[in-house]
C-alpha cells in the first residue's frame, strides 16, 4: 500500500469500536484531544489534494472512516473537480453497514478490512461489539462483491483496486484465528488476499489484562499461518515478529504519528 512514496494517510477520531489493546486509543477513544483538528469537508478535501500534489503519495488512505462516510462523499465531490486522481482505500475494522457500504460502490477502490474476532463473547469484552462477528462478515462479504479476489497494480507494484483481509494473531488465541479464517476461506473465497499481522502489543488497557499483557509468541503466530496455508490461501502477507516493535504510534504530537522519535515505546 506505501509503494515508494507512501500512502497518504488520514485518521478519524473517536472509532465505533473501544477495542481495549487499540494501539490508536489517543484519537480513537480520546477524541477530545484533536478536537482543534476537526476539518470541513472542503478542509478534508484540500489535505487530499497536498497528500496527492505534495506529498507525491500513491492514494488516499482512510483510516476508520465509518463514522464519516458523509463527509468523506461531500469532500470527495470538492476534491476530484480540483484535480483528485489517486485510488481511494477505505481503511476500516470491519464493524460497518452493509447499507452505507453500498453507497460506496464505484467510490472505493481498495478495501482493507479487519477480520477481528470469530466469538461475540470476545468481541464484546474487548471490544464493546456483541454483535461483531455477524456484522463484520456481512460487511466483508459486501466489500468482496464489489471489488473482488483480484488485486489491480500498477507500474510500481502498488495497489490500485481490490482487498486485503487483515487479521490480527492474539495472545492465547482470543481472535479465533482458525474459525474466522476457515468462514473467509469457505463462504468468500480463499483467492482473496490475508494479512496475517504479528504486531500485536499491550497497548491502552490491555497492559493490565493478563492474557493481553504480554506479546503474541512466535509459535501462536506461525500456527495462524499454518492454517492460512492449510486453507489454500495462495496471497498471504505475513510479518516478521519484530513488527510489533515498528507499529507503536503517537497522535500526542504534531508530526506523523510513526515518525521516528514520534512513536511510543511504552
Amino acid at each position: 500500500m506505501s509503494g515508494s512514496r507512501g500512502s497518504g494517510t488520514v485518521f478519524f477520531a473517536n472509532c465505533n469500536l473501544r477495542c481495549v489493546f487499540c494501539q490508536n486509543f489517543q484519537i480513537s477513544q480520546s477524541p477530545e484531544m484533536h478536537a482543534a483538528d476537526a476539518l470541513t469537508p472542503e478542509g478534508l478535501a484540500g489535505e487530499m489534494l497536498r497528500l496527492q500534489d505534495e506529498s507525491h503519495c500513491h492514494n488516499i488512505n482512510l483510516v476508520s472512516p465509518t463514522h464519516f462516510v458523509p463527509q468523506i462523499v461531500e469532500a470527495l465531490a470538492v476534491a476530484i473537480p480540483l484535480g483528485l486522481r489517486l485510488p481511494l482505500v477505505y481503511n476500516t475494522n470491519s464493524y460497518d453497514s452493509v447499507s452505507v457500504l453500498r453507497l460506496l460502490d464505484g467510490i472505493v477502490d481498495v478495501y482493507l478490512p479487519d477480520l477481528k474476532y470469530s466469538s461475540d463473547g470476545v468481541a464484546s469484552r474487548l471490544s464493546d461489539a456483541r454483535d461483531y462477528v455477524e456484522v463484520s462478515r456481512a460487511a466483508i462479504k459486501e466489500m468482496y462483491r464489489q471489488v473482488g479476489p483480484d488485486l489491480v497494480l500498477d507500474d510500481e507494484g502498488v495497489v490500485r483496486r481490490g482487498m486485503i483481509v487483515r487479521h490480527l494473531v492474539l495472545p492465547g488465541g482470543l481472535a479465533g484465528s482458525r474459525e474466522s479464517l476457515t468462514w473467509l476461506a469457505q463462504e468468500v473465497s480463499n483467492e482473496v488476499s490475508v494479512s496475517i499481522m504479528a504486531q500485536y502489543y499491550p497497548a491502552h488497557k490491555a497492559v493490565g489484562m493478563p492474557v493481553l499483557s504480554r506479546a503474541v509468541a512466535r509459535s501462536e503466530y506461525d500456527e495462524v499461518v499454518r492454517v492460512a496455508d492449510e486453507l489454500g490461501f495462495q496471497h498471504v502477507w505475513v510479518q516478521e515478529p519484530q513488527a510489533s516493535l515498528h507499529y507503536r504510534p503517537d497522535f500526542s504530537s504534531k508530526g506523523h504519528p510513526f515518525e521516528p522519535g514520534n512513536a511510543s515505546n511504552g
